[in-house]
């Protein structure tokens, strides 16, 4: 069984920063972000596949940058310039090998617990 715990979520002024981590027990893996703010629908927001190449929603291309650290098995999430419509719980997921990033979240068996980002205004 894999295991998720994401962390680094919080409340921030529109413009700054948050890192988001994500400790995977098992990392051999294509991994995601992905997030769902309340009455929409979970969105893809990041991912990495196992060989490294990663993909990006449009709305936080050249803002936020997915990265993993294999030597503690942790998934990254840096976000920057957050905006108020970035509020959502953000989730980590895990599985399959896929060659390329999916944004479909059946692709993905494992999810962690999610973790809250609320950026004001």
């Amino acid at each position: 069984q894999v295991q998720l715990v994401e962390s680094g979520g919080g409340s921030v002024q529109a413009g700054g920063s948050l890192r988001l981590s994500c400790t995977v027990s098992h990392f051999n893996l294509n991994m995601a972000w992905f997030r769902q703010a309340p009455g929409e629908e979970r969105e893809g927001v990041a991912g990495i596949t196992f060989y490294g190449e990663t993909d990006y929603t449009d709305s936080v291309k050249g803002r936020f940058t997915i990265s993993k650290e294999d030597a503690n098995n942790t998934l990254y999430l840096q976000m920057n310039s957050l905006k108020p419509e970035d509020t959502a719980m953000y989730y980590c997921a895990a599985g399959g090998r896929l060659n390329f990033v999916s944004f479909n979240d059946f692709a993905y068996k494992y999810w962690g617990q999610g973790t809250q980002v609320t950026v004001s205004s």
